[in-house]
């Protein structure tokens, strides 16, 4: 556990604080050996130097954004495109019900071949 990232996340709503800390399990779980860095003013996370996946909180929402996920089709009102599509990102608001365990897969397959 990054120092840093920590103390991001404590800046943060009470809902987003635990959002943020189970969604930094479930990465951990996920991704084998994964490396959590603070870059860019957010958490970041790592392996073989390149990115699994970020968390970026905002006022009202929390954003987990996966790489690597050209292959992953877009689900609506789950998960969403950015940019080329090559990252796909799902939003969390405050009182939704947050589905860990699909998030989990959709990061399992987008790191598997990091």
């Amino acid at each position: 556990m990054n120092d840093d990232v920590t103390q991001y996340i404590n800046k943060t709503q009470p809902w987003q604080i635990d959002v943020c800390e189970k969604l930094r399990a479930m990465i951990g779980q996920t991704v084998p050996d994964v490396e959590e860095q603070f870059q860019y003013g957010k958490p970041h996370y790592v392996k073989n130097g390149q990115y699994a996946a970020v968390i970026a909180v905002a006022k009202s929402k929390i954003s987990f954004m996966v790489f690597n996920a050209s292959d992953i089709p877009e689900v609506k009102g789950f998960l969403r495109k950015m940019g080329n599509g090559e990252r796909k990102t799902v939003d969390i608001t405050e009182g939704q019900d947050v589905d860990y365990d699909a998030i989990a897969s959709i990061l399992a397959k987008t790191s598997a071949a990091l």
